[in-house]
């Protein structure tokens, strides 16, 4: 059995998108494998962003990796070099995407304190109808999508070992984002590989 045999696939959205979530991809003693490796291996950054006009300490430790810089809420972020384990996760990534990345924003939620307020990844650079993937290792987190103009919400936990695949419409359609909780007191790593052109 390989990794795109396992667990199993659903489409989140009712129209204007698509988000594929694949559970059980990893194992679990895989995923806290990956989990250990990435939080002992990334140079964790601080950064401010600028939300609403405001500068703000962002909610999260993140690293950013590839062949382009990116740029969103006010913060340029410059590449380093793929490590080894970067570059197999951005194969499994690309698996389930079926398409290559050639960057990847590493984040970690210390704990249910650490958040991401709603947004969509809709910059130029990512093209017109961008693919993301997003790999979740560590705490069960809530992951919610609200569109624009419904207002309507989907939900889904995104469990330790998952990857999660947006696509078509779905930046122009539906914003992201990963709510505080006081029920989680692990951390998260998430990877979210993108193409930057």
């Amino acid at each position: 059995m390989t990794l795109f045999d396992r667990g199993d696939v659903r489409q989140l959205l009712p129209y204007d998108g698509e988000v594929w979530y694949h559970t059980d991809v990893f194992t679990l003693t895989e995923a806290r494998e990956h989990l250990t490796a990435l939080m002992d291996e990334t140079p964790w950054e601080s950064r401010n962003i600028v939300l609403f006009g405001r500068e703000v300490p962002q909610p999260r430790l993140a690293c950013w990796y590839g062949d382009r810089s990116y740029t969103y809420s006010g913060l340029t972020l410059e590449p380093r070099e793929f490590t080894p384990r970067l570059r197999a996760l951005a194969e499994v990534a690309a698996g389930f995407a079926d398409c290559s990345f050639n960057t990847v924003l590493v984040n970690l939620y210390r704990d249910g304190r650490d958040s991401m307020g709603w947004h969509a990844d809709d910059e130029r650079e990512l093209g017109a109808e961008p693919v993301i993937a997003s790999l979740s290792f560590g705490a069960v987190r809530r992951f919610r999508f609200r569109h624009r103009e419904s207002r309507e919400v989907v939900e889904v936990a995104l469990e330790p070992g998952s990857v999660l695949v947006m696509r078509g419409l779905t930046q122009h359609c539906w914003m992201h984002d990963l709510p505080k909780t006081t029920k989680v007191t692990e951390p998260r790593v998430n990877l979210t590989f993108r193409h930057v052109a």
